[in-house]
């Protein structure tokens, strides 16, 4: 009885095809449209700043796409920080701004964001820039 099962184990097994045929499908990918814009930086270094002395850090940008970007918002992480920014429509080609401004009151380093959604893209830009406040001498 056991040496009938093994023969038909295998000659289930011999009638199988082990063999591997190729696939002609490519692998199905995500492909990310480019970024609506291209920052010349999107993390700046400030080095040491005095206290009390308000710090202006300016993000450029160009608009590498086909339509005119539009900022929708700007939105810093924190109240120590405020913001500006290019208003009015940017033509294809063209290049445009966020600035921010840093309120350097507390001592010590800091690491902040600021958050940038446009019309074109779907995902908010997050810009950083860090330094350190030291005491004035």
């Amino acid at each position: 009885m056991k040496a009938i099962k093994i023969s038909l184990l295998a000659m289930t097994l011999g009638l199988m095809s082990f063999s591997v045929v190729p696939s002609h499908k490519t692998p199905t990918e995500k492909v990310m449209p480019p970024s609506a814009i291209v920052w010349k930086a999107e993390a700046i270094e400030v080095g040491q700043i005095p206290q009390g002395t308000p710090k202006n850090i300016e993000f450029e940008f160009k608009n590498t796409s086909d339509k005119s970007v539009i900022i929708t918002n700007v939105k810093p992480a924190c109240g120590c920080t405020t913001s500006d920014y290019t208003k009015e429509p940017i033509a294809p080609g063209k290049s445009g701004f966020v600035k921010a401004t840093y309120n350097a009151s507390a001592l010590g380093s800091f690491n902040k964001t600021v958050t940038v959604t446009t019309n074109l893209d779907d995902t908010p830009k997050v810009l950083t820039f860090k330094g350190t406040v030291v005491a004035k001498s």
